[in-house]
C-alpha cells in the first residue's frame, strides 16, 4: 500500500484569511463569534455566527465565489491531474433565499454536484470529480475517500476543496431545532448550551509519497488512518452512547497499526451542544479508557462550519502537528473534562486524531502523523 501525503493544505474563516493567520489567532485565543449583520435575526433564537465581513456576491452568483477566489490565492503548485473531491452540505444556497424572492440568482450554484465543476474552472483545471455532501462530517469523509484511493493505488493525487457558507437559511434551520448558542458556543464547558454557525472553505492536496518525493513536494503530514461509522440513531441526534464515533475511532487506530496509548492529541468535533460534546467524550473515554489525551475544539473561535468543520480542522491539525501544540479551546470557563484547556498546550504530537460527526448518525475519524 502507497503512503498518502498532504503537500499543502490552506484554509479561510472568520479568523483569518489564510492557514497562517487562523494558527495565530486561535494560539492567542481569539473568537471571532459576533453579531450577524448579513440578515436579520430578530425572530431567531439566536443573534451570533462566524462570519467573514468582507464576501460579496457578484452579478447572479452565490458568496460560494468570493470565497473560493479569497481561498485560491494562497495555494501554491497544483498538480495537473488530480482527483478532485469538493464537500459541503448546501453549497450557494443563498442564490435559493434570492430566486425564493423573485431576485436574479444563478440556480447552478444550488447543485452539489456542480461545486466539483466550479471548482475545477476557477483551478484552470481540465478535470471535474465528484462532491461528498455527508452533514458535518463532509469534507473528513472526502478526506477518507481520497485517503484510501491514493492508499490502493487506484490514484496518486487528490485535491480535496471543501466550503459552506452562514446563510438566512441555515441560520434558522439550527434556529428551530433551539440548537443556537445565545452567547456563543464554548465547548466542552460544563455550561455550554449550544453551537454558533460559522463559514469557512478550505483545501488540502494529498500524494503518494513516491509521486511527492518524486516532484519534490514538502510533505506537511501523512494520513495513516479512517474509520466512518453510522450509529443509525436519530436525523438530528448522536447515539448516546457514542457507539458509532466508538466504531470509527477503533476501526482508524487498526488502519493505522496503532494503540490508543500512542495518540498524542485529539481535535474533536466539539460543536458546544450538550448533547454532541457528550457523546464525544463518552466515546473517547471507551476508546481510552483513563489516558490522559489533550483534546480540543475550534468551534468557539471559528463557530461551527458545516461541511467544511473537518477539512478546516485537518489543515489546522497539520499545524498543530508541525507546531508541537494543541491549540486552546476559545470561550472555555469550566471544562467538563481536565484535559480540555483554554491556552495552548505545548507537547510532543507524533499522531493527531481528528473526529467528525453530522446528522443522521454519521461519524468519522482520521489519524495524522508527523513525517518522519
Amino acid at each position: 500500500m502507497q503512503q498518502v501525503c498532504i503537500v499543502d493544505a490552506q484554509a479561510v474563516c472568520s479568523l483569518g484569511d489564510n492557514l497562517d493567520e487562523i494558527w495565530k489567532s486561535l494560539y492567542i485565543g481569539k473568537t471571532a463569534i459576533k453579531p450577524v449583520t448579513r440578515f436579520e435575526t430578530k425572530n431567531y433564537t439566536s443573534n451570533l455566527a462566524a462570519c467573514i465581513n468582507d464576501l460579496k456576491a457578484s452579478n447572479n452568483n452565490s458568496l460560494i465565489h468570493s470565497l473560493l477566489e479569497k481561498l485560491f490565492k494562497n495555494l501554491n503548485d497544483i498538480p495537473k491531474d488530480p482527483f478532485i473531491l469538493t464537500a459541503s452540505t448546501k453549497s450557494g444556497i443563498d442564490n435559493l433565499e434570492l430566486i425564493r424572492k423573485n431576485k436574479d440568482a444563478d440556480y447552478n450554484d444550488l447543485f452539489l454536484f456542480n461545486l466539483p465543476h466550479i471548482v475545477s474552472n476557477k483551478l484552470g483545471l481540465p478535470v471535474s470529480g465528484i462532491n461528498i455532501s455527508a452533514a458535518c462530517a463532509s469534507s473528513t469523509i472526502a478526506a477518507i475517500y481520497a485517503y484510501e484511493m491514493i492508499a490502493f493505488g487506484q490514484i496518486s493525487s487528490a485535491v480535496i476543496c471543501f466550503i459552506d457558507i452562514v446563510t438566512e437559511f441555515v441560520f434558522s434551520g439550527f434556529s428551530s431545532l433551539k440548537a443556537l448558542s445565545k452567547k456563543g458556543a464554548n465547548p466542552f464547558d460544563k455550561n455550554r448550551d449550544g453551537l454558533t454557525i460559522g463559514e469557512g472553505a478550505g483545501i488540502i492536496i494529498l500524494m503518494s509519497e513516491e509521486r511527492a518525493k518524486k516532484e519534490g513536494r514538502k510533505i506537511l503530514a501523512k494520513i495513516i488512518g479512517s474509520g466512518i461509522a453510522n450509529d443509525a440513531t436519530h436525523v438530528t441526534a448522536p447515539a448516546k452512547d457514542g457507539c458509532g464515533l466508538i466504531y470509527a475511532i477503533k476501526k482508524g487506530l487498526d488502519r493505522a497499526i496503532l494503540n490508543p496509548k500512542e495518540i498524542d492529541a485529539i481535535s474533536a468535533h466539539g460543536t458546544g451542544t450538550v448533547y454532541n460534546d457528550k457523546m464525544e467524550l463518552t466515546a473517547f473515554e471507551n476508546v481510552f479508557k483513563d489516558i490522559k489525551i489533550p483534546i480540543h475544539s475550534v468551534k468557539g473561535a471559528i463557530g461551527h462550519t458545516l461541511g467544511a468543520a473537518g477539512g478546516i480542522e485537518i489543515a489546522i491539525g497539520v499545524k498543530t502537528i508541525l507546531n508541537q501544540t494543541v491549540p486552546p479551546t476559545c470561550n472555555l470557563i469550566d471544562p467538563e473534562y481536565d484535559f480540555i484547556f483554554n491556552k495552548p498546550i505545548e507537547i510532543p504530537i507524533k499522531y493527531l486524531l481528528k473526529t467528525n460527526s453530522g446528522f443522521g448518525g454519521i461519524n468519522a475519524a482520521l489519524i495524522l502523523a508527523r513525517n518522519q
